[in-house]
């Protein structure tokens, strides 16, 4: 009876041994589930790993939020990365929101806000984590890396698509009169008295909605810019003006021109914004100097008319010089200082990524071409917005000006409805804006003013 125990006891135990050295010959062959190559315990066990939550503080005009979500919704299943949305108001109110939350520490995990100026303001490089050399950001365009650099370092990834402030037009009525897209301010003013001898309206202007007389100044930064490299910078330190820029101060005779050739719609003081898009859309007027979100108008109001919608450029006075004055879209900052820092990269990798933007893009129609290579236009784009794409490929973009300056002042509207209805000089018009943005200059604290 011993004897026969011993045996059996001889015997498990060498069948043991088998198993314990099988199993530990497992572990040593590496699986690529896990980063670099390591184990993935958690996969051998079939054990999900723990999820993640991040908070992501959003605005909710729009549909930026609802592309968000969708694509979270995907995010969650691929990298078991969830987020709770904290939703701020816009506006000043939501500026201050921002502001009030980074200074007490009670920021997001992830932040979705202005580029340009209004990032400066909420000073990035305390408060956000510098992406400068994420992979994510090699195929974002420079264009879009210029408006969230700050002190040389890029703090933010884009949200949605770029727009531009352009010249609207009608494709049909152009194809009718043979027109063809001008180049030059010249040849613009052309196109203008061919379609005001058609009967037709050549340059829409809706000074109901005082905001609209802007475009052919704020939409002509391209121009002044590719003549006058350096004059966001002077114009920030106080030592460039609009009005003793020559190049600058063709944007304000711009606005003045068509008005004194007589090409405007003659109730122009009382037409809305709404109702100039009416009239792009049906043919009564041809061009409308305008920011290419007006396109998600005109698909609402006149849906059989959106692909009669054309885009291009406010024409310089040099065929040379032709590009895009662009609107940049919101940015992705990802907090500093929160503890979740590697779990918001891995989000905002695969939000940038050419999945995560397939998403995006299905549910928010773009206004204008997006910032990242090779994230094509879908099929269904607008019409308008695939004539921007070129401008885009070339490099023929840069962005407005106030992505740029910080200065901007609060009474321009009202001065390009006085240039734009021959109240005021270009000149003039030019003169008060530059005495406009004095008291901002300095309630900014900038140098030089």
């Amino acid at each position: 009876m011993k004897r026969t125990n011993a045996r059996t006891l001889a015997l498990l135990t060498s069948m043991m041994i088998v198993v314990l050295l099988a199993g530990c010959g497992g572990n040593n062959s590496p699986t690529t589930n896990g980063p670099s190559g390591n184990t993935n315990a958690n996969a051998a066990t079939n054990e999900p790993t723990e999820k993640t939550t991040l908070t992501l503080m959003v605005g909710n005009t729009g549909t930026t939020l609802e592309a968000l979500k969708a694509v979270a919704t995907e995010a969650e299943k691929k990298l078991n990365i969830a987020i709770e949305y904290d939703i701020k108001p816009d506006g000043t109110e939501g500026d201050n929101l921002v502001k009030t939350r980074l200074a007490t520490g009670d920021m997001a995990d992830l932040l979705v806000y202005n580029t340009g100026s209004l990032l400066k303001a909420v000073n990035p490089v305390d408060n956000f984590l510098d992406v400068t050399n994420e992979p994510f950001m090699a195929d974002v365009l420079d264009s879009f890396k210029s408006v969230v650099t700050v002190d040389g370092k890029v703090y933010g990834a884009p949200v949605g698509s770029s727009s531009a402030g352009a010249i609207l037009y009608n494709k049909k009525v152009y194809g009718e009169l043979g027109l063809t897209v001008p180049r030059t301010w010249d040849e613009f003013m052309a196109n203008n008295e061919k379609i005001k001898a058609a009967g037709k309206t050549a340059v829409i202007a809706s000074y109901k909605d005082t905001w609209t007389s802007q475009l052919f100044v704020l939409g002509d930064y391209y121009n002044v810019q590719a003549k006058v490299p350096n004059f966001a910078d002077n114009y920030t330190n106080n030592k460039a003006k609009y009005a003793t820029t020559p190049e600058a101060l063709r944007s304000f005779e711009k606005t003045e021109e068509p008005f004194k050739a007589g090409y405007m719609n003659k109730d122009f003081l009382a037409t809305t914004y709404d109702v100039a898009l009416k009239m792009l859309a049906e043919g009564t007027g041809v061009h409308y100097p305008m920011l290419t979100s007006a396109l998600d108008s005109i698909l609402q109001n006149n849906p059989d008319k959106i692909n009669d919608i054309g885009v291009f450029p406010i024409p310089s006075d040099s065929a040379d010089v032709n590009g895009l004055t662009v609107w940049m879209p919101s940015g992705m900052y990802i907090n500093k200082n929160s503890k979740k820092v590697e779990a918001a990269k891995k989000f905002v990798d695969y939000f940038v990524s050419k999945e995560g933007q397939a998403i995006f893009s299905s549910k928010v129609k773009a206004a204008g071409p997006y910032v990242i290579k090779g994230i094509e236009l879908p099929d269904d784009a607008y019409e308008g917005v695939k004539e921007m794409q070129k401008y885009f490929d070339e490099g023929k973009t840069a962005p407005a000006l106030e992505f740029v300056s910080p200065v901007k002042g609060p009474n321009l509207e009202n001065l390009t409805v006085a240039v734009g209805s021959g109240i005021t000089s270009a000149q003039k018009g030019a003169e008060d804006y530059d005495k406009d943005i004095l008291k901002q200059a300095q309630q900014l604290n900038l140098p030089g003013w």
